[in-house]
């Protein structure tokens, strides 16, 4: 027995659970959006966090990583079981093809699961729809949950891209503006206490690229409450 599942969100960087093998790659002709309400884990029904789905767009492409659990049924029924609670917000599985890096005719492998959502507000309770980029900003810079903060997840996801070599430019653009929500600088860094050079942390407003270096990790202050 033997299935493989893409990450694009947080499963890139913490899969959570056993697996035989991953490799690093994309599919085709879906794309990253932060369209999805998340209750349970970095929100709450009150003030719920937004995290990623997947989008269908022609020639786009998603790069992530693909983990495949081989072994017996009972293995393969418990990181199924595993999955389908840690993306109970996501009310489809679809199967996709997936590319290692440098293909791109012949798929590495076919009939990958993918966790989806219906982007239709009526049937979704989940699905949140597009928002203003300082809307959403503002969104995720406040909202917290029993698993964390929701701009942790914007950058840990940018920083989980940055690892794998396949930066995305929307996280890099969603995370820069979160940090100018928070007041800080690409590495974490008080606007009041940033030197001039920090301005060299962000990249040209087209194409925003990445404050990170290999060397560097982001230190984020301590989590912001609101009031419910």
């Amino acid at each position: 027995m033997v299935f493989w599942v893409f990450g694009y969100g947080s499963l890139v960087w913490n899969p959570g659970f056993e697996y035989d093998e991953k490799m690093i790659g994309y599919i085709k002709n879906y794309r990253r959006v932060f369209d999805l309400a998340c209750i349970d884990h970095r929100g709450t029904p009150e003030h719920p966090a937004r995290t990623c789905t997947l989008e269908y767009k022609e020639e786009a492409i998603c790069w992530g990583a693909v983990y495949c659990v081989r072994g017996d049924e009972e293995k393969e029924r418990l990181a199924m079981k595993y999955l389908e609670n840690r993306e109970c917000e996501y009310d489809q599985k679809t199967t996709v093809d997936f590319f290692k890096d440098g293909e791109i005719e012949e798929p590495t492998l076919s009939g990958v699961i993918v966790f989806t959502s219906t982007p239709d507000k009526e049937s979704n309770k989940y699905y949140l729809g597009p928002a203003p980029l300082e809307d959403m900003a503002s969104q995720i810079a406040t909202a917290f949950g029993p698993c964390g903060n929701n701009r942790d997840y914007v950058f840990s996801l940018e920083k989980a891209m940055f690892d794998i070599g396949h930066e995305d430019d929307m996280v890099i653009e969603l995370a820069n503006e979160v940090r100018k929500v928070l007041g800080i600088t690409g590495l974490g860094i008080p606007k009041e206490n940033s030197s001039s050079s920090s301005s060299r942390l962000t990249g040209p407003p087209l194409k925003p690229k990445s404050p990170m270096s290999p060397h560097k990790l982001l230190h984020l202050p301590e989590a912001i409450s609101t009031d419910t």
